[in-house]
């Protein structure tokens, strides 16, 4: 296992390069029955208000401050805590499969970190404070989507969904080199959502676009992998709190290992690393792979997990993925 801070180099604008790292609607939303099964919710403020509009997801672009961003909380899902494994992980039942990768419209070569991934801010609803997690990018037909943990859109055992969700591509110590993209909608499993299960602590985000720029478009985004075994060569990025503060995007690499069902890997990722992308077949060309998982836990030896992507994954990925 390979563990890597990057170096900052001095770039071109816009240059992009290899990883450095509520309440419920009042609109009933669609849901369905198993944990495998998803909810869809749209995204709101901390005061209720639907961001149905792009005013609104400008107020959340405008809420989230220097300030804020900086105070913003790492948050930590123990297997103590918020959740548990029910140790029922998916087992692959159909023919693997990877939907293909795309990248931005006028696309550079990529030197140092990767403008696919980045950080997310969100309010809890249940203690009114503001957090952090990691995302990434994913392409889809709506050019629009996001991919993280589902701690990072839900609180999981009955709670809320997390509000003035928003996405800033590529962080780097408070600068935001393309803008950021507020949530429209947010979907993650019921089995999160009602038993805070990490076997099913994933989610997928579609996000506003930044005026005429979707952002897939501007930043470019990883394909999707299901149904792959449970040792892979993976590289993981994301934002960890305990390395340079979640300032600075970092990433890990090796192979990883089955754990009671879901992947695991050493790389002592804490929390804000949470939702971040651990993707196959990973291009230090492109800084583009296919994701096969989101950081979802730690534990004390450092070890990090994720839960595994099976048909299940696929099923969320073709409902969210053509929402505009």
């Amino acid at each position: 296992m390979r563990l890597f801070r990057h170096v900052l180099l001095s770039l071109p604008a816009a240059a992009m390069v290899v990883l450095a790292t509520t309440a419920p609607a009042s609109a009933q939303p669609e849901r369905a029955q198993g944990p495998d099964s998803t909810t869809a919710s749209p995204a709101l403020t901390d005061d209720g208000a639907r961001i149905d509009t792009f005013r609104a997801a400008r107020n959340v672009e405008e809420y989230w401050t220097p300030e804020r961003m900086r105070n913003a909380i790492p948050v930590t899902s123990d297997e103590t805590g918020a959740g548990r494994s029910s140790g029922v992980a998916e087992q692959p039942s159909g023919p693997l499969g990877s939907t293909p990768a795309a990248g931005p419209v006028g696309m550079r070569a990529k030197l140092v970190e990767t403008s696919v991934a980045g950080k997310v801010f969100f309010t809890k609803p249940s203690d009114g404070k503001n957090y952090v997690c990691s995302a990434s990018a994913l392409n889809s037909g709506s050019k629009q989507m996001a991919i993280t943990a589902g701690h990072c859109v839900h609180e999981g055992n009955g709670g809320a969904w997390m509000q003035n969700w928003a996405y800033v591509p590529q962080y780097r110590n408070g600068d935001k080199p393309y803008g950021t993209f507020t949530a429209k909608q947010m979907r993650t499993f019921n089995g999160w959502i009602n038993d805070g299960d990490f076997d099913w602590d994933v989610a997928m985000v579609t996000t506003w676009p930044q005026g005429s720029d979707k952002l897939v478009n501007r930043t470019g985004g990883n394909g999707l992998s299901w149904n792959y075994s449970r040792q892979q060569d993976i590289t993981i990025n994301g934002y960890p709190g305990n390395k340079d503060n979640g300032q600075l995007q970092w990433y890990c690499e090796g192979r990883t290992s089955d754990s009671g069902g879901r992947l695991a890997l050493g790389c002592d990722f804490g929390g804000g690393s949470s939702g971040g992308p651990w993707m196959r077949e990973f291009s230090q060309s492109s800084g583009m792979g296919q994701t096969n998982g989101v950081t979802s836990t730690i534990d004390s030896a450092g070890v990090n997990r994720s839960s595994y992507f099976g048909d299940s994954v696929k099923q969320m990925f073709d409902d969210q993925g053509s929402v505009t």
